[in-house]
């Protein structure tokens, strides 16, 4: 990895449309759908779908702190998904959909702590914040049909009913932060 990145690695839901939401922000040099959190190495989404094996479906974010900071990418986290409902996004239900920060350092633990008790504390959502913060063990890549999906399958059925009001509704809320 080139020096000076940082790595974040969250959880919100379907990873297509979390993905989709970082993808073109500015300082954002990678973003993969993966697993994390889980009991068995190297999962298949078949597993995951189960819910039994304890994964979330997340993305690795790799961004340049110089451009944006990791508290701008919990942000971007927060703000594109419900983060007060346990493991459900909508239609998606299970632990696999979980909210959940997999923090890399003792610094982004500090970071998301204060940022969730914030958000609380805001009263913002009717309901209290329940994403998950835990501390990062392992990242399992998803097969390479789910990334950059969206992108690559905007009129499949998901992504054109679920997924694209929530992206353009994200760029436009986030046009400053976008990739010229």
């Amino acid at each position: 990895m080139e020096t000076g990145l940082e790595t974040a690695t969250l959880g919100s839901g379907c990873f297509w449309c979390t993905e989709a939401f970082f993808l073109p922000v500015n300082g954002i040099e990678s973003v993969v759908s993966g697993y994390s959190g889980g009991k068995i190495k190297n999962p298949a989404y078949r597993e995951i779908c189960s819910g039994l094996t304890g994964h979330a479906e997340v993305v690795q974010v790799i961004f340049n702190p110089k451009v944006i900071s990791f508290s701008e990418v919990l942000e971007i986290f927060w703000n594109t998904h419900d983060p007060t409902t346990l493991n459900k996004q909508g239609a998606d239900e299970g632990t696999q959909y979980r909210s959940v920060v997999f923090y890399h350092t003792d610094a982004q633990k500090k970071i998301a702590e204060e940022y969730k008790s914030q958000l609380n504390q805001s009263e913002i959502y009717n309901n209290p914040v329940v994403t998950e913060i835990s501390p990062f063990t392992e990242f399992y890549p998803a097969e390479n049909y789910h990334q950059n999906y969206y992108e690559l399958n905007p009129n499949q059925g998901y992504c054109a009913y679920v997924i694209r009001a929530k992206v353009e509704k994200f760029r436009k809320q986030y046009e400053a932060k976008l990739k010229k």
